[in-house]
């Protein structure tokens, strides 16, 4: 089964509590889930979030919105995917965060494709995509032998982490995206107030449901102009 896990929690120390903040009217995890509804590939969704009580909010969230909900370590980010993949029974594990509001579901698509077809062990695009608009997906095996292995602090910050430092002994890939998306340079996560104000501003002028990564990424460019002729 394939499985997205995405992590979310309200202790953000730059800006707290954002992914239940209003963004044009939705909620950032809203705003996910919604543009997860577009994907084609047979997926289950959980929210994994941290067992600090601050974090009810997200459970009571998960209620209301019938999504599933697992609650583990807060710091131990690796263990809390490791956990969650297990308890799910999930045989790939595609790896999101709830700080972006502009995940590109046709790439995602495209790469869990990629990822099942060529057997791989480990395959992202957030290399090639706008920060916050790529994702990467990982099989079962390599997640419990990272959760097994994992030795220095930053380990456990991702579930990525021991991979991306191991990454040759793993059949990985990366899944290509056109060039008008080929944008790394660009950010649109949402990490502090300048980037609520951004994405918002994003949502506000794209005009359309679903925000395509090549719009984002012209209003991104719009925004920072504008932004770099007020200072």
């Amino acid at each position: 089964m394939v499985g997205i896990i995405i992590q979310a929690r309200m202790g953000s120390h730059r800006l707290p509590g954002k992914i239940l903040m209003d963004f044009e009217g939705k909620t950032l995890l809203n705003h996910i889930l919604d543009r997860l509804d577009r994907l084609d590939h047979p997926v289950k969704i959980v929210i994994a979030t941290s067992n600090l009580k601050q974090d009810d909010v997200v459970e009571s969230f998960c209620r209301e919105q019938n999504i599933c909900c697992f609650r583990g370590d807060e710091r131990n980010v690796l263990k809390r995917y490791f956990d969650c993949a297990s308890k799910y029974q999930f045989d790939t594990i595609v790896r999101m965060t709830g700080d972006n509001p502009f995940p590109d579901i046709d790439e995602l698509d495209r790469m869990i494709s990629f990822h099942l077809e060529e057997k791989l062990d480990f395959s992202e695009n957030f290399s090639v995509l706008p920060i916050g608009v790529g994702m990467e997906i990982m099989s079962y095996p390599v997640l419990q032998q990272s959760f097994e292995n994992a030795w220095l602090p930053k380990h456990f910050e991702h579930p990525d982490e021991y991979i991306l430092d191991h990454l040759t002994q793993y059949k990985h890939g990366i899944s290509s995206v056109s060039s008008e998306k080929n944008r790394p340079d660009v950010s649109l996560t949402v990490d502090t107030g300048e980037d609520y104000e951004k994405a918002c501003y994003i949502l506000q002028h794209a005009c359309a449901a679903y925000v395509t990564t090549q719009r984002a990424i012209e209003l991104s460019d719009d925004y920072e102009r504008d932004r770099q002729s007020r200072i």
